[in-house]
């Protein structure tokens, strides 16, 4: 009888599908199983067939494998180290929220998403448009790979580039683009869920050419002086150094880049904290972060969560500095057990009496209302939510509202003592938001 085929016995087409199924860790080991293995797996091949293979399969249909690999300038970056680097990344994807106080009137939200060849990090908040659910983006941090493969992030001023070479050729200062005040950062992961976006020191080492010793000088800074006198003392001391065998077009290059670091006010940290749930399940269909125009006309973001015990809240989303924002449920509910079809006529009735509020651009006369599926009650603390109208209900702690699910998948709410009912809508589809309005490079809205 044959033997029956060994691996080495598929084409290598097969041979590299199957292997882009394995880990890293899996690759290693069956590279050890002969020479000809250990070279199509070899981590430092820029062009190893295996980790493209590997790469493309896990992120090829939301990114440009390639295009990582060559974007940044250089020869080409091994797709193994694209591979960490991306593994890395991937938890970004999606939306964060940024704890602590920040910058007064800063966005809260912040919201990842594949790039051809990087990731792109923006601020999101409501459209101030009254009537409108235009969800506004504005670029805030840029992350990709350098020429040798070395992951680098830049606070994003909001204009675009075509590919990393642009942006890092701008950074450095070898641009002649108004983005070359761009402030290298490091973002650093503290746990799954957290992660902090800081000033990147070692970059502007670099790029000043100077490896011997930036970084213990300014630590040295940091600890003795006040941060106002911070930038000015980094370029007194660089700016007066000279370099033994170094010619004067370095000196007053490196000069003039410490000069205009001096000049910038220091970035201040900020704190983020993943929204795990900001998309619906099957098991939990009003789960996950909706967009709504409230009644006074404004775009509203909402988060909805089900607790452990099976209840549900739903939270405006807001800057934590606004008052009631943040904080105070918009609705909850402890019983999440739906009304099923045919509902009784007390139940049309109070969805028949109740205006839904719609975008300015909706067309009233001809506009067909909602199909609802299922029927939830809720109740709202409105006592928390909107002071004014404590004391205006029999009993202000427990108004009865309902949640009218439709069959498109989303959902509205309202409560029996108003007329209206705000209907939410998704925020973001296969990882992209919906209904952008963009900032421009001169501050104009697109």
């Amino acid at each position: 009888m044959a033997s029956p085929p060994s691996f080495s016995d598929f084409p290598e087409d097969v041979q590299l599908n199957v292997l882009s199924f394995l880990s890293p860790a899996e690759v290693s080991a069956f590279a050890c199983t002969s020479r000809r293995f250990a070279a199509l797996c070899s981590a430092s091949a820029s062009d190893s067939p295996v980790w493209l293979a590997m790469c493309d399969r896990r992120w090829g249909s939301k990114t440009l494998i390639r295009s990582w690999a060559s974007d940044g300038g250089g020869a080409g970056v091994p797709y193994a180290r694209l591979y960490r680097a991306l593994v890395r990344w991937e938890a970004l994807i999606g939306f964060w929220r940024r704890i602590g106080h920040g910058t007064p009137g800063t966005p809260p939200l912040l919201f990842f998403e594949w790039g051809p060849s990087y990731i792109t990090g923006s601020r999101v908040s409501p459209s101030a448009e009254l009537g409108s659910h235009g969800v506004l983006k504005v670029p805030f941090i840029w992350l990709g790979l350098s020429a040798h493969g070395d992951p680098v992030s830049f606070l994003h001023p909001g204009c675009r580039f075509e590919a990393p070479g642009e942006m890092l050729s701008s950074a450095s200062g070898s641009s002649s683009s108004s983005d070359s005040d761009l402030v290298p950062v490091a973002v650093s992961f503290m746990g799954c869920n957290h992660f902090v976006v800081e000033e990147n020191w070692s970059f502007y080492a670099e790029a000043c050419g100077d490896d011997s010793g930036v970084l213990d000088q300014v630590a040295e800074i940091e600890s003795t002086s006040p941060p106002d006198g911070l930038m000015s003392e980094i370029y007194q001391y660089f700016a007066n150094r000279t370099i033994p065998g170094g010619d004067k077009a370095s000196r007053r290059q490196r000069k003039k880049k410490w000069e205009k670091l001096g000049r910038r006010r220091l970035w201040e940290a900020e704190h983020f904290v993943k929204i795990a749930n900001y998309e619906p399940t099957p098991s939990r269909p009003l789960q996950g972060l909706w967009k709504g125009i409230c009644e006074e006309n404004l775009l509203n973001f909402y988060l909805v969560a089900y607790d452990d015990v099976g209840g549900i809240t739903c939270r405006r989303v807001g800057d934590a500095g606004e008052l009631f924002s943040g904080y105070s449920p918009t609705f909850w509910t402890s019983n999440t057990t739906f009304l099923e079809a045919p509902f009784s006529k007390e139940e049309l009735d109070l969805y028949g009496s109740r205006k839904h509020i719609r975008s300015v651009a909706s067309n009233w006369s001809n506009l067909d209302r909602e199909v609802v599926s299922r029927i939830l009650c809720i109740n709202s603390t409105y006592e928390l939510v909107i002071p004014d109208l404590y004391g205006s209900s029999g009993d202000p702690g427990n108004v009865e509202g309902r949640i009218w699910e439709y069959e498109d998948g989303t959902f509205g709410f309202g409560f029996v003592r108003n007329n209206f009912i705000i209907d939410l809508k998704h925020i973001t589809s296969n990882g992209h938001l919906l209904d952008t309005v963009e900032y421009c490079c001169n501050g104009s809205i697109l």
